[in-house]
This record gives structure tokens, C-alpha cells and sequence, in this order.
């Protein structure tokens, strides 16, 4: 197939951290919003733009937990939000559209993985509603607010994706539920959401991007028993967190997500998925450890995931 998956040679590497590719950007007047940008992850992500001169919107499901933790942060404010909640999204960009601010930035960070089988909404499976439907319908409602000619959306996937592509026969595992094969699903339905999205928002100059931010301990291995991590290898047998190759630093794994956002090395471009702070190459067959796999960047599938999402959420800022 026919795809813009190659390297760029953008000069950084797994190694680099958000500060390093964030080096003589300056964001000062622009507005980010990071979800779940007060943990893991998206706390460093809120930390390094507001340090290069943004200012960050950070929507949580738990906002009192999330003031505590951006505590001494200048240039961030905190809003209440449940992605697992179409209501609770609704309202939010509500509140967002009434302040009349324009978005440059929407980094979709937050996300669960490989809890047990849980149910949200009106029984939908829980990582594909909050990690792919909820911001799908975020994203389409703050759509008026994405500031033409510039803004970006961002959408934090993983390698994940490699388990498992979209279920179009049962996308919210009303059997035979598989906690890691619906964490793939899931994180599938967030590049297929970016290369949708970058098509629809090229005209007027709103690119989207999704990635891997990388191997790193955080918050979200908090569903996977110490039994099963000793397993994997991630801790001794007395359940100590060992020192793995290839494990990122949180500061690290916060770099792509930042670099997608904001590097002018990727001005003009738009719905590819991103690893180590560059564009990935696409996947060799059989091989999980890199790579971006065919069906997830598959235009098709993309379209068909856009127009199923549109029917169980009720939004679409793109309907004629």
C-alpha cells in the first residue's frame, strides 16, 4: 500500500524528552488541552508546554486530585471531565465554546488498559468508549474552537494496536472478552481516528497525529495484577519493579506526544503514526515490537470507524 509511514530523520530519538524536543519553540499565547494531563504521562506533557509558554486546559475526571498534582504548574487550569460520560463530555465543551478561546492543541492522552471487563454508557466495553468514543466525541464537539490554519490534534494510541484490529461483528465484546485484545482494539480506533480526522481537517489546516508514546510505568498498568507483571518480566519475584531495557522514563515517554503537537518538522503533514519522536515505518509482518500496522492506517477502515462512531455518540462535526 501506498502510505507517508517513513522516518524523517527528525534528529531525536527514543532517548529524547519532551524538554530536548521542545529546545527554542516558543509557545507562549497558544492553548493546549491535555487529557488526563495531570498523571503519568500527561503530567509531563502539561509540565513541558507550560514551561515553553502555553497555556494548558486540563480536563479530569477527578479535578481535585488533578489541582493537587498540578500544584505549583503556572499557566494551567483544571475541569471537570469523564471521557467514560457522553454527558459529562458534552458539558465540558459546553463550557470550553462558551469562553470563546480558540484551540491550537488537543493532545488526547488519557486512557485505561487491560482492566477487567467493565461496562460504561449504555453497555458499551470500557477501553473502546473511554479511550476511542469519548474523545471522538470531545474532539468533534470542541471542533468550532480549533484554531484554522494550525491547530493540531493529537491522539495517544501504542503499540497495543498490534494485538488486535477493529471487531466490526462486536466492538464492545458482548463475548468472549479479552482484556488485551480489547486494549488493541482500542488503541487501533485511536490512529484509525487520527487518519480520519487529518482528512477531514487538511482543507483547513487542522492535522492530526497519532503514536506510541513508548514503554513507561505509570498509572496505567494500575488494572494489571503483580502476579501477572512478575510474569511479564516487569518485576522480581518479589514483586520489586525491576530496571528494564527499553522502559522509558515518564519525561521520555512524554516527548512524541510533545513533538507531534508542535514541531515544525511536521508542518504539512498529517494522519501518521509517530514513534521515538519521528514518523514510524510501517510494520514487518509478525514483528509487535515497532512499526504502524496496515489496518490501522487503513483509509477504508478509517471512514467506517468515523461513521460508526458518529452513530453511537450522536456527534459529528463534519455531517452535511
Amino acid at each position: 500500500m501506498t502510505t507517508a509511514q517513513h522516518k524523517i530523520g527528525s534528529g531525536f530519538d527514543a532517548r529524547s524528552t519532551a524538554d530536548d524536543v521542545l529546545a527554542g519553540i516558543d509557545l507562549t499565547g497558544r492553548l493546549a488541552l491535555v487529557t488526563g494531563g495531570y498523571s503519568g504521562l500527561g503530567l509531563e506533557t502539561t509540565r513541558a508546554l507550560t514551561k515553553a509558554g502555553a497555556r494548558v486546559v486540563v480536563p479530569a475526571r477527578r479535578p481535585e486530585a488533578a489541582r493537587e498534582a498540578l500544584a505549583g504548574i503556572d499557566g494551567v487550569e483544571v475541569d471537570a471531565l469523564d471521557l467514560g460520560d457522553l454527558e459529562s463530555v458534552r458539558a465540558f465543551a459546553d463550557r470550553f465554546l462558551a469562553s470563546g478561546r480558540p484551540l491550537d492543541l488537543v493532545i488526547d492522552n488519557a486512557g485505561i488498559m487491560a482492566c477487567p471487563e467493565t461496562r460504561v454508557g449504555p453497555g458499551w466495553e470500557a477501553q473502546f468508549a473511554t479511550n476511542h468514543l469519548g474523545h471522538f466525541a470531545l474532539v468533534n464537539r470542541l471542533w468550532p474552537a480549533l484554531a484554522p490554519g494550525g491547530a493540531r490534534v493529537v491522539s495517544v494510541s501504542s503499540r497495543g494496536h498490534h494485538f488486535s484490529g477493529i471487531r466490526w461483528d462486536d466492538v464492545h465484546w458482548q463475548r468472549d472478552y479479552d482484556k488485551w485484545q480489547a486494549y488493541g482494539q482500542a488503541k487501533t480506533a485511536n490512529v484509525l481516528f487520527a487518519v480520519h480526522l487529518d482528512s477531514l481537517g487538511r482543507d483547513t489546516g487542522v492535522r492530526a497525529f497519532s503514536l506510541h508514546p513508548g514503554a513507561i510505568f505509570t498509572p496505567l498498568q494500575r488494572h494489571i495484577p503483580v502476579a501477572e507483571q512478575i510474569e511479564r518480566g516487569w518485576r522480581d519475584p518479589e514483586g520489586k519493579l525491576l530496571e528494564l531495557t527499553g522502559f522509558k522514563t515518564p519525561q521520555q515517554g512524554a516527548a512524541t506526544q510533545v513533538w507531534a503537537a508542535t514541531s515544525p518538522q511536521l508542518a504539512g503533514m498529517g494522519g501518521v503514526y509517530l514513534e521515538d519522536c519521528d514518523i514510524a515505518e510501517p510494520a514487518v509482518a509478525g514483528d509487535e515490537r515497532g512499526g504502524v500496522r496496515d489496518y490501522a492506517v487503513d483509509t477504508g477502515e478509517a471512514a467506517r470507524l468515523w461513521e460508526l462512531s458518529a452513530r453511537l455518540t450522536g456527534v459529528d462535526a463534519f455531517a452535511v
